[in-house]
């Protein structure tokens, strides 16, 4: 996969679930059965959303629902057709997607 793709991002809180599931966790499986080319999940330290509520990594802070980011990429024609059902699992949060240049994937 390298040249042009797509990247779609979802930010979600740590503590959201779906189906039983961490929604993040439940989301990588769900790309993986979609045949989608690489995910990536990543915890954030520390940061607010539409509410303005501050969670935070610090240890006299700790938070139980820190910001969850995943990172999607394939080919814009496998992900374009998923955004609606992502829009509609994720019940709070931000999803978007941005135009890429893949440069290297995996052993090419």
């Amino acid at each position: 996969m390298l040249g042009k793709a797509r990247l779609l991002k979802v930010y979600m809180g740590e503590s959201e679930r779906y189906k039983n599931k961490p929604l993040y966790q439940y989301l990588v499986h769900w790309f993986k059965e979609k045949g989608i080319g690489g995910v990536t999940v990543s915890r954030g330290i520390e940061g607010y959303g539409q509410d303005k509520i501050l969670h935070t990594a610090r240890f006299l802070e700790l938070s139980s629902d820190l910001p969850m980011i995943l990172e999607v990429i394939d080919v814009p024609e496998k992900i374009d057709p998923l955004i609606p059902e992502v829009c509609s699992i994720v019940p709070k949060g931000l999803v978007f997607t941005a135009d890429i240049q893949v440069y290297k994937h995996g052993k090419e």
